[in-house]
Formats: C-alpha cells, sequence, structure tokens
C-alpha cells in the first residue's frame, strides 16, 4: 500500500471568530484530542528532562495558552512566552509572556533559547517550513508534536466523529492528510545531524514527536 502523500487544504478553526460557537466547541474538542494523544504532557515532560535552571521557553501557535499554562506550572522559575495571531487569552496569567502576530516575524524578538509547539507545523507548507527551521537554527532546543499522516489515525478519526463538532469533524482528517512522516520535519526544518542530536517518535494513535538539542 503506496504512503499518503502530504495534502494541505484550508482548516474551518483557522477562518472562524474565537467567539463563534463553531469555534468554541472545536477548542473543546482540541483540549479532549491532546488528552487523548497525550502532547501536552509528552512536551512538558521533555523540558523537565533537559532544563535544569531558569529558561527562555516559547510556543508558536499557542492558541489558548493551555501549554504555556502547563509548562509555567512545570518550570516556573522559566519564562514562558506564546506566539499567535489571536490576542492574549483571559484570564493568562501575568507571568506568562504574549506576543500577538505572524511568529515568522516576532519569534526573533523574544530572546528565548528553546522553541516548542503543538499542532502547529502541519498548517505549513514545505517551503514556508524551510523558512522557519532557518530562523529555529538560532535556539538550542526545539520541541514539537505532529499529526503522524497514516491511515490508521485517519480510521481512528472517522470512529471519532460521532462525539466531535462539526468542524473538528472537518479539521481533524485534514490535519492528518497535512501532517508529517518520520524524517520529514527534520529535513524540511533544515536539521542538519551533524549539528542537532535529533529525536524523532511516532505513535498509533497519531502522533509524530520532534525534540532536537544543539550538539
Amino acid at each position: 500500500m503506496s504512503a499518503m502523500e502530504r495534502v494541505i487544504i484550508p482548516e474551518i478553526l483557522d477562518s472562524l471568530d474565537p467567539a463563534d460557537p463553531r469555534a468554541v466547541r472545536s477548542r473543546w474538542d482540541l483540549r479532549w484530542i491532546d488528552f487523548y494523544l497525550g502532547n501536552s504532557r509528552w512536551i512538558v515532560r521533555q523540558l523537565k528532562g533537559r532544563i535544569s535552571g531558569p529558561a527562555r521557553i516559547m510556543e508558536i501557535g499557542a492558541g489558548e495558552g493551555s501549554l504555556c499554562r502547563n509548562v509555567h506550572a512545570a518550570l516556573p522559575a522559566s519564562r514562558v512566552t506564546g506566539l499567535d495571531l489571536v490576542a492574549r487569552p483571559p484570564g493568562l496569567l501575568a507571568e506568562i509572556d504574549w506576543r500577538c502576530g505572524n511568529f515568522f516575524q516576532t519569534l526573533g524578538d523574544t530572546g528565548a533559547e528553546v522553541c516548542m509547539g503543538s499542532l502547529i507545523l502541519h498548517h505549513f507548507s514545505d517551503a514556508a517550513l524551510r523558512e522557519l527551521g532557518e530562523r529555529l537554527q538560532s535556539f538550542r532546543l526545539i520541541i514539537f508534536c505532529e499529526p503522524l499522516r497514516s491511515r490508521l489515525p485517519l480510521f481512528l478519526s472517522k470512529l471519532s466523529n460521532p462525539f466531535l463538532g462539526e468542524v473538528t469533524r472537518h479539521d481533524m482528517p485534514a490535519s492528518i492528510r497535512a501532517g508529517f512522516r518520520p524524517g520529514e520535519l527534520p529535513a524540511l526544518l533544515g536539521l542538519d545531524s551533524e549539528k542537532w542530536l535529533i529525536r524523532e517518535l511516532s505513535h498509533w494513535r497519531g502522533s509524530l514527536r520532534l525534540v532536537a538539542s544543539h550538539r
């Protein structure tokens, strides 16, 4: 059976006003999906295992700020900054920084040494990922969780339809089709194995996980 080709199509949530009831439901779905996949928990474990003192940590595509909150709670001595197109989420702790705008333009202004993200890179074309990879070269540690582009996660997403809102029923399989196979992300981001120590993991539930640190 041939491998699925990577296909990027617009996701409905990206075009909705955050106050739209469909967007509110979709964000609830995403929290449930994150719990099911364990992405945020895995990222926090990676950070705790690799950071021994205060660090400057940045999340791209920070959304509601849930991952920023979790990281701040686990590493309170570190400075956490969220970058997203949307405004600062209500109720976000003052200790967590927030930058609203295109993170391709703002990620160099944070002074961060660690970059993380969850379910964000699959939104971008190969060319955009190469551009992002150039900007990530100055970081000492990068950690990402992305959809695993595989038929099993796609089948599991269909089984989940009765429990999901209409937006997620469209966006979840779209995310999987735009996701990645092992080996693709390091290549697209231009992570040279002579300069970076790269570890990639895939989980049958549908996660592809990448952690890379400068040698």
